[in-house]
């Protein structure tokens, strides 16, 4: 019989995602960030501490602290709502009624199965409804959503899904290259593979537009 310790390295190693929301508690905003960084720094304290390092050298001491730091305010940072960019928009006026494409976003994201790196980009496109939004907005948004315990597949999604509300239109797509060191540093660590996700909405479902934005982003795949 498996383990439930097997069953749930089975699923991370696959990549499952349960669901499209983030996974949060209720309570997940009941903390400060200080109070957040102080438990956490105690937490990394006991990890390192239990591998057998010195936590007196010199170039350890700090090491709970800024790891603490860096989850709460950095690379988690996407996890807390009050860091959500803002969603305004402007009325297309210069009437331009064609597919709008944002390619190479760098996109800089954390595994939630090992809490190792995603590193990729996005390439993400709308066809304005009426609506325009700044181009670094969309950069934030794929920044925002890419700050926090990921799988792609629920980031490809969430930045498709956010956008549709910001810009009222279905016609949005995103897709992602990105390389993930769960795979590329233990495991089979296979260096060259990478992953490859889109989510199509609207008119990115019908085949021809869909051709002139992988056309865009020169990207063979196919879907």
């Amino acid at each position: 019989m498996i383990s439930e310790d097997q069953l749930h390295d089975d699923i991370g190693n696959n990549h499952i995602a349960t669901n499209a929301s983030t996974p949060l508690r209720t309570d997940a905003f009941e903390l400060t960030e200080d109070q957040k960084i102080e438990l956490i720094k105690k937490d990394v304290q006991n990890i390192l501490h239990t591998l057998g390092m010195d936590l007196s050298d010199d170039s350890l001491k700090g090491t709970p602290n800024r790891v603490a730091k860096m989850f709460v305010k950095e690379i988690f940072g996407g996890l807390n709502p009050q860091k959500k960019p803002s969603s305004s928009t402007f009325e297309n006026k210069y009437k331009y009624n064609e597919m709008l494409v944002e390619k190479n976003i760098t996109v800089y994201s954390t595994c939630e199965h090992h809490l190792l790196p995603i590193v990729g980009r996005a390439h993400v496109a709308y066809i304005s409804n009426g609506k325009v939004v700044g181009l670094s907005k969309m950069n934030r948004i794929v920044d925002y959503y890419a700050k926090r315990p990921q799988v792609q597949e629920r980031l490809t999604i969430q930045i498709v899904h956010e956008l549709q509300q910001v810009l009222n239109t279905e016609d949005v797509a995103c897709i992602i290259d990105a390389k993930h060191l769960c795979v590329n540093s233990r495991g089979i660590r296979d260096i060259e593979s990478s992953t490859v996700t889109a989510e199509f909405g609207g008119k990115f479902k019908e085949e021809a537009v869909r051709r002139e934005f992988l056309e865009y982003i020169k990207l063979d795949t196919q879907f």
